[in-house]
């Protein structure tokens, strides 16, 4: 099943955002579809977000990103990082 399409995969991507950043938000309130990282990103995520992000997607997925283009078309919103992770 393509990522965007499960829910659980979502909402364990959303848990592990709002977990390794310290978030004071519910994960019922992520949108799949909103930037994570734009400046009207209601996550307000930063640069060093990204990082523990990235390393704990790793850590969790066995996934590494590297490639700071990648990184970015993958963090755009949840349902991009759904498809990257599982993509069928």
């Amino acid at each position: 099943m393509k990522g965007s399409l499960d829910d659980l995969l979502k909402r364990r991507i959303k848990t592990l955002i709002v977990e390794n950043c310290d978030l004071d938000i519910q994960i019922e309130d992520i949108d799949d579809e909103a930037p994570l990282f734009e400046s009207a990103s209601m996550l307000e995520l930063d640069s060093i977000d990204a990082l523990q992000i990235s390393i704990a997607i790793q850590n969790t997925f066995g996934i590494a990103i590297r490639d700071s283009k990648q990184m970015r078309r993958v963090m755009k919103s949840i349902n991009s990082f759904a498809d990257y992770i599982q993509p069928e």
